[in-house]
């Protein structure tokens, strides 16, 4: 059992940023199809990009603590991802690496303080908020659950993380081109949301393989 009083060194973040990218080749048509009735199409095949542009970056250089390794991905993604995804999602990765610093090794605390950092710099980047069918709806409820502790942190997370892209489903978009869509957003998950959760089902699996 991995509490947030555990340390995780670089390793883990690698671990968890290849099972991140694993799983969104795995779901880039399911992310794509999401994409396809609020959006551009072209979510999957755009963080499939990103994503596998982290994995070549890591194999070259290597890191050795979370935070520069967090910010090699995320610089990754905002120069290999084309429109919104991938500065949003770059942004949470370099300011959650910016905050952890260049300790070798962090605390599960410290990582949930972290990326709450790094999710609130998304919500300052999109202008968006809980509740606004976006990304956040996902990140929000997965950061505050992985912050609470408890006896599963990472799984806790995981579980909010999905229910909150779920919970997307019956909202109306008020950001981002789903939000063109007026009440006709109504009824579809959120892509951004579940890639989001996708983030924290990874990084589950990546901790609980220490």
């Amino acid at each position: 059992m991995t509490d947030l009083t555990d340390e995780l060194d670089a390793d883990v973040i690698f671990r968890w940023l290849t099972a991140a990218a694993a799983s969104v080749e795995r779901e880039a048509d399911v992310l794509t199809e999401l994409d396809s009735a609020i959006g551009d199409a072209d979510h999957g095949s755009n963080l499939q990009r990103g994503f596998a542009a982290v994995v070549t970056a890591l194999g070259k250089e290597s890191p050795s603590a979370p935070g520069p390794v967090l910010i090699l991905a995320g610089r990754q993604l905002v120069s290999s991802v084309g429109g919104a995804s991938g500065p949003l999602y770059g942004t949470l990765l370099r300011r959650t690496g910016k905050a952890l610093g260049d300790a070798e090794r962090v605390t599960g605390a410290q990582l949930a303080e972290a990326m709450r950092i790094g999710v609130d710099a998304v919500a300052q980047l999109g202008g968006a908020a809980l509740g606004d069918k976006t990304m956040l709806d996902a990140l929000y409820p997965g950061v505050e659950a992985l912050a609470a502790g408890g006896p599963h942190p990472y799984g806790a997370a995981r579980t909010a993380a999905d229910e909150g892209a779920l919970a997307t489903v019956p909202m109306r978009a008020r950001k981002g081109r789903a939000s063109y869509l007026g009440e006709r957003s109504v009824g579809h998950k959120d892509p951004g949301a579940t890639s989001s959760a996708l983030l924290f089902t990874a990084l589950a699996g990546a901790v609980a393989d220490e």
